[in-house]
């Protein structure tokens, strides 16, 4: 069947990309467990490899499996095109390798992923490259803190840990007055709840590894390119605009249009970079991504029952939950997230560090593991693990400080949640 830009989202998430295998008829993808593929002849293989031609030629760059997983990606995101990689954290330099260069900064929100903050303020220095970090809430710090060399601008849609909402109609006027590509991290928020292209992103990333798969399985990330900025508008983007010595001096923006990044992250980002999403992993989230709209609405659902019992329980300090009337982010969820504030937040304990130390052990239907956006509901102390790397400073600015535990909804019974937070609380506060 086509992919109809009309076909509603609940069709698109089982549909997208997808066509019964031509070779048995098959109705579900199939997992294609291969390293490389036949040429029709000579002429076949040298067009493939010099871009004239799209097709299959070795499963580094390109595989059916994921191919299937990426044009449903980009169908959900509203995005021309998409390419699936290893993990999250592989989506986020992918997203920027084209982007970047020895010099030059991104400018990124403080309210992000620990481990997103350690990537940005550590790893990347080793490319030459600079974060700057920012409090998106600040506008007037958001425009200050661009200047000549800076490539990029990086939030998060609902950001992890605190499910804070980001105003990203707001930074995408900045970016686009600066001439800028906005990357929006929509991992916690997944298609379901928020299109950050429809707010003015020009890419998106995904851990596909949460949400998406949704059972705990598997890693993957994917970038979803809107096809909208326009590369050759400066000289600031010149792996897209200017010749590309490996493919005879081909210029990937004039050559391709829209598809100019996707095209690139393929044949140059993965070609170089090797970050492969594997074949079953890719099955594994597209059989997922088929009941996602389905899974958003239990943990929303579930997320704003949990969430207003601990708001008025008086163990609890304060909760995050942008869902919530008392939240400063609520207004925004209408606009930004208009089928709710997802399922992910913090929570205050009374008794700071060794009370949340205390809940963390009690609690019994939660699961204590870094991760989240599975379908059972799972907890963390973040300030002693997925945000340990930070600084005091950093932690609070982030939403994580030593009192905060937290909280990623499933869709089981939220009564049952409930009572295991309520026992939990008792043993952590006395």
């Amino acid at each position: 069947m086509s992919d109809s830009p009309k076909q509603g989202f609940d069709t698109l998430q089982i549909h997208a990309g997808a066509h019964p295998d031509p070779a048995t008829g098959a109705r579900q993808t199939p997992i294609y467990q291969t390293t490389s593929y036949v040429f029709r002849d000579a002429d076949h293989a040298a067009k493939l490899f010099n871009l004239e031609e799209v097709g299959f030629i070795y499963s580094r760059l390109t595989n059916p499996t994921i191919a299937v997983l990426q044009d449903r990606m980009a169908a959900l995101e509203g995005g021309v095109g998409a390419v699936c990689c290893s993990t999250g954290h592989a989506a986020q330099i992918m997203a920027l390798f084209p982007l970047m260069g020895p010099g030059k900064n991104l400018i990124a929100s403080t309210r992000l992923y620990g481990g997103t903050v350690t990537q940005f303020s550590q790893t990347i220095k080793r490319f030459g490259w600079e974060a700057r970090f920012v409090d998106f809430d600040d506008t007037d710090a958001l425009k200050a803190a661009i200047d000549d060399n800076t490539r990029a601008v990086f939030c998060e849609s609902i950001a992890n840990p605190g499910g804070y909402i980001t105003d990203l109609d707001a930074i995408s006027a900045i970016t686009d007055e600066a001439g800028l590509p906005l990357i929006v991290d929509n991992t916690s928020a997944t298609p379901y709840l928020c299109r950050p292209i429809e707010h003015g992103a020009t890419l998106v990333v995904h851990s596909m590894t949460k949400y998406l798969t949704g059972n705990g399985t598997v890693m993957g990330g994917a970038i979803v390119d809107s096809g909208k900025f326009d590369w050759s508008a400066s000289d600031k983007f010149p792996s897209l605009s200017q010749p590309e010595p490996a493919y005879h001096g081909m210029k990937f923006h004039e050559t391709f249009g829209p598809m100019a990044f996707t095209f690139h992250g393929i044949a140059i980002g993965l070609r170089d970079l090797g970050m492969t999403l594997n074949p079953q992993a890719a099955h594994y989230t597209l059989m997922g991504i088929e009941t996602l709209s389905l899974r958003m609405k239990r943990h929303v659902e579930n997320a704003e029952k949990v969430a207003t019992w601990l708001e008025n329980d008086d163990r609890v300090e304060y909760v995050t939950y942008a869902g919530l009337k008392s939240s400063p982010y609520y207004d925004r969820v209408a606009r930004i997230c208009p089928k709710g504030a997802g399922g992910l937040f913090t929570f205050a304990v009374k008794g700071g560090y060794d009370a949340c130390v205390k809940l963390v052990d009690a609690l019994d239907i939660f699961s204590h593991v870094a991760n989240l956006g599975d379908t059972r509901s799972l907890v963390i102390h973040t300030a002693s693990t997925t945000h340990r790397q930070l600084t005091a400073e950093q932690l609070e600015a982030a939403g994580a400080g030593p009192n905060v535990v937290r909280i990623s909804i499933g869709i089981e019974d939220p009564d049952d949640l409930i009572a295991d937070l309520d026992q939990a609380l008792t043993k952590a506060c006395g």
